[in-house]
């Protein structure tokens, strides 16, 4: 296909999905399914072809891409504190589950498929991630969304895209000195005790700093027509350079200012009159009042200003996160037709029925979420665009052994996690209809 076909095919599939908006959330399939599809009949029918080996590079910038601008948006959505309980069960998720689902897979694999420790611990390290890009429908929608479920899972997809990554290099070192040895102090002080904390206080406070500014400078120019979308790619930009440079983790510096950039948002909305009211909901999100009217001070105008600035970026980021999702599923499902390894469905259904439901249920005991609740935490672990990118970073980095298996079962398990999880949205319908009615704040 030549740059012509490629443009008619985007064309035409913006269109039917424009078109069919209305009624895709009434079937049994997500939007993710169709491009996936799509991507597997044109490298099926011969209509394109891309190899993931041979361009790896390539996509590891692009799923690098896709992630922090995620990441970013998906913090810039949680708007609670980190002392709220609804952050207790993104921590274990994010710590303690991912480590078990880890270890889980790699003895699987090892003792399963006979592949080495490091090539299964490596395996291990690429899939447990849960996904920010494809976790729209069951991730928080905006700002004012406080559902423990959804609250838990979006933390997870911030926090824990940053904390793999400690593992997939010490997979790879692993391979490299073909064993454990003195390296691994030197791994842990690098890639924990510093990566991780410095990513999240540099991100945090530099968003929070922006986000201060840039709300000064609205409030008082308000005409200026300083757009929301280049601010929010200038932070992402200096939080990831930033947090790289100084040999910490990119992923988690950008997550945490989006997180930053929130917090400066509610120490405006606090002058709202809901706060001094009373309502159940005293700090409601400054973007639900871009376009209130603020005759005889019903909106205080620093509110407003405050509003539309975050509007701008949340529509940017929505549409920019669209069509990052369209381009890297497409291209996923097209690699599919060429890399499908069948071992990833016995992988699969222990993996996601097993294997991630146990560490949930076990490590979630005494953080205020129930029993269904973390039933659906268990399920909903998406994989997605961030296991592509660990794995085009390993190959990139040193990765030779069993290459080709392993790029075959990760494009495999992600496929069959964007199928088999998309068919499962009739349960979020359940939770959403029944559950929340007894529960409207958990």
């Amino acid at each position: 296909m030549n740059f012509v076909s490629w443009i008619a095919l985007s064309g035409g599939l913006f269109l039917m999905m424009a078109l069919s908006s209305a009624y895709l959330p009434r079937l049994p399939v997500t939007s993710s399914g169709i491009y996936l599809a799509l991507g597997w009949a044109i490298g099926r029918i011969g209509l394109g072809s891309i190899d993931f080996l041979t361009q790896k590079t390539v996509f590891e910038h692009l799923t690098e891409i896709a992630v922090i601008l995620s990441l970013f948006v998906g913090g810039l959505k949680l708007r609670l504190p980190l002392s709220d309980p609804a952050w207790f069960a993104s921590f274990r998720l994010a710590g303690p589950v991912m480590v078990g689902s880890i270890a889980g897979l790699a003895a699987f694999v090892h003792y399963g498929f006979g592949w080495t420790w490091g090539t299964a611990l490596l395996l291990g390290s690429v899939l447990a991630p849960t996904d920010p890009v494809l976790a729209g429908r069951v991730a928080v929608s905006h700002a004012g969304d406080q559902d423990r479920m959804r609250y838990g899972l979006s933390g997870e997809a911030g926090f824990n895209d940053g904390a793999a990554f400690p593992f997939v290099v010490f997979s790879l070192l692993w391979m490299e000195h073909g064993g454990g040895g003195d390296w691994i102090g030197g791994w842990a002080l690098h890639r924990l005790v510093w990566a991780i904390p410095a990513g999240l206080v540099l991100g945090f406070y530099l968003g929070k700093w922006v986000g201060r500014l840039a709300i000064v400078l609205r409030r008082r120019y308000p005409d200026s027509g300083a757009p929301g979308d280049f601010l929010a790619l200038a932070l992402i930009a200096l939080a990831y350079a930033g947090a790289e440079t100084c040999g910490a983790w990119g992923f988690l510096a950008v997550f945490a200012a989006g997180l930053g950039f929130r917090r400066s948002e509610v120490q405006v909305v606090q002058s709202h009159p809901a706060v001094a009211s009373g309502e159940k909901h005293p700090h409601p999100p400054a973007e639900e009042f871009a376009h209130s009217r603020s005759e005889q001070g019903s909106v205080p105008h620093q509110t407003k200003t405050t509003g539309s600035l975050f509007a701008e970026i949340l529509a940017f980021g929505d549409t920019a996160e669209r069509l990052l999702e369209v381009m890297m599923v497409v291209l996923l499902g097209i690699c599919l037709a060429t890399y499908w390894d069948w071992r990833a469905i016995p992988l699969a259904l222990v993996f996601f029925g097993l294997i991630r439901p146990a560490c949930t249920l076990l490590f979630l005991k005494g953080t205020p979420t129930d029993l269904t609740q973390r039933w659906l935490m268990g399920w909903f672990g998406i994989r997605g665009i961030g296991s592509l990118y660990y794995l085009s970073y390993a190959l990139t980095h040193g990765l030779s052994t069993q290459a080709a298996e392993i790029v075959g079962i990760t494009l495999s398990v992600v496929a069959l996690s964007i199928i088999l999880h998309g068919l499962s949205n009739p349960l979020l319908e359940i939770y959403e209809k029944r559950f929340q009615r007894v529960h409207p704040r958990a």
